[in-house]
């Protein structure tokens, strides 16, 4: 299943279910089949998904995850998200919505 980000400033982004389910749960979101980021929430919403990609880090192997080109890791996965959300976040009324088939939370 694919869940698909809109941004009024940034665009669209689109990701599988797992990958949102891991971003959106790190951020504090609910994994429903619609919701939304506001702007003002997206400073919090960064340090999280930077705070769940730095522990991801430290969990697998302690360093980086270049020696297992199998892996991708919680940051690489975040990194277009976070820059996503930033963008977002540069006009004062920005907001995310985003768009599943179901709730992806399980």
């Amino acid at each position: 299943m694919l869940v698909k980000f809109d941004s009024n400033v940034a665009g669209e982004l689109m990701m599988f279910a797992d990958v949102a389910r891991r971003l959106l749960q790190a951020a504090g979101k609910e994994c429903t089949a619609r919701g939304v980021i506001r702007a003002e929430q997206v400073p919090d919403i960064v340090a999280r998904l930077r705070q769940a990609a730095a522990t991801d880090k430290a969990e697998h192997t302690g360093g980086e995850d270049d020696d297992d080109q199998n892996v991708v890791s919680l940051g690489r996965r975040a990194q277009p998200f976070i820059e996503f959300l930033e963008l977002t976040a540069r006009e004062k009324d920005g907001f995310v919505l985003w768009e599943a088939p179901s709730d992806f939370g399980a």
